[in-house]
């Protein structure tokens, strides 16, 4: 049922519609992710060191550098290491150049999200209403297109925001130290319940600590792998693009169902890796203090810029040029096996701890994308409630089958696209890059 369901939901039509929607607004754009890219690095990444309001803010509120950390928590997660793992297993090789497709029109799809996101905030009387909610309601002035993404959201929340990370975590954990997935559920619950009962400001501290130490550390060990298996790399590259575009390696020709299946599972594990089309970033991005749509929008392409075209670049060039993707090894497994090459047997370990803590910071991240959305629909009075039925979800997704956890994930990240994806498109001729 579940895998009818999503064949449904990512049909010819969704993957049409995201591509499609990343056109239209990179060409109303000018291709600014590409011509513009020394600009946007130079206004996100070099402002840490120029500008100080992009770390500390005036009144105590959530600062840039803890908003993008709680926003790229949310997306470098199991994507970036079992999400590309399991790209290369279903998809082939060729699905990799899909998912820097992906990237690419995904980087003009999350700027327009948060430019929109935060040109139409508003305060309610209650409290401010930013992100990919505001400009559904106040911006097309559809409130239904706003509700219709908050249940979906929500509901995401609770799949790839949560069960798929704690199943990644508790896989990990049983693979390296012998515990018993429920141990690990009923341990994580216990610890993100403490965290999440803290405020949006609380998470981004979480995040401000853990992301950029964890990712400068799986970035250098990724390039150590590389480098040291340069020699495969031409070969490697060669096969991504020859799956791209399904040309065989014997007797040349091209296969349909090759390219399909690439351009299928690159962009469905793209979308899970980056959220790029989804509209989880602009909730995220939507609580930083006094924040300018156009800056939102750049900080926001450098999200996607370092979780697909760096992280998920290099974990599957690390996987390909040991020689691990022919282990007939799979998601954790496959990813250790690639660490082996230069870790030995610490690598098991060295990858479960990795994405642990990965996991975890896209844990907390993607409740507030959830909370938002409940808070919305329900009032605030809901919250204890979601909080939690969050945290039951956590126990659930550590002993659950791997493929329906996946499966359920793709189904609602599909479902939470189309509502936002309708308002991009309503919305395009509001959205301006601005220098």
């Amino acid at each position: 049922m579940l895998e009818i369901l999503n064949k449904i939901v990512w049909s010819d039509f969704l993957l049409i519609l995201l591509l499609g929607t990343g056109l239209i607004i990179s060409i109303r754009l000018n291709f600014f992710q590409i011509l513009k890219f020394p600009y946007i690095i130079k206004n996100t990444l070099f402002s840490l060191f120029y500008d100080k309001t992009t770390r500390k803010t005036k009144n105590g509120g959530v600062s840039q550098l803890q908003s993008l950390s709680t926003a790229l928590a949310a997306t470098m997660g199991t994507g970036n290491i079992v999400g590309v793992a399991t790209a290369l297993t279903a998809g082939g090789p060729g699905a990799i150049f899909w998912m820097w497709i992906s990237a690419m029109l995904g980087m003009a799809l999350v700027y327009a999200e948060n430019y929109l996101g935060t040109l139409f905030a508003r305060n309610n009387g209650k409290v401010t209403v930013g992100g990919t909610v505001a400009f559904l309601e106040y911006g097309t002035g559809k409130r239904f297109l706003a509700v219709i993404f908050c249940i979906f959201c929500s509901l995401a929340s609770l799949g790839m925001g949560n069960m798929t990370q704690i199943n990644s975590i508790s896989e990990a954990v049983s693979n390296s130290f012998g515990i018993p997935p429920l141990y690990t559920g009923i341990i994580a619950a216990v610890i993100i319940f403490a965290v999440i009962s803290g405020s949006i400001k609380r998470i981004g501290k979480v995040s401000q600590l853990l992301i950029p130490i964890l990712s400068g550390i799986y970035i250098i060990t990724t390039i150590i792998i590389i480098v040291s298996h340069s020699s495969a790399l031409p070969q490697t590259l060669a096969e991504i693009f020859r799956g791209a575009f399904g040309i065989k390696a014997v007797g040349g020709g091209i296969s349909g169902e090759i390219i399909k299946r690439s351009i299928n599972t690159g962009l469905r594990r793209g979308v899970f890796s980056n959220e790029a089309g989804l509209g989880s970033s602009s909730l995220l991005h939507s609580a930083t203090e006094n924040a300018s749509p156009h800056r939102q929008g750049l900080w926001a392409v450098f999200e996607v810029f370092t979780d697909t075209i760096i992280c998920c670049t290099l974990t599957a060039l690390a996987i390909m040029t040991t020689g691990s993707l022919s282990s007939g090894k799979t998601g954790v497994s496959l990813a250790a096996e690639a660490f082996g090459s230069i870790m030995g047997d610490f690598s098991q370990i060295f990858t479960s701890v990795s994405i642990v803590l990965f996991a975890f910071a896209t844990l907390i991240s993607w409740y507030f994308c959830g909370e938002c959305c409940v808070k919305y629909i329900f009032g605030e009075r809901v919250i204890p409630f979601f909080r939690i039925i969050f945290a039951f979800c956590v126990v659930i997704g550590a002993y659950s089958r791997l493929e329906t956890v996946w499966l359920i994930s793709d189904i609602f990240n599909g479902l939470m696209a189309f509502p936002n994806l309708a308002g991009l498109i309503i919305l395009r001729k509001h959205v301006r890059f601005e220098k």
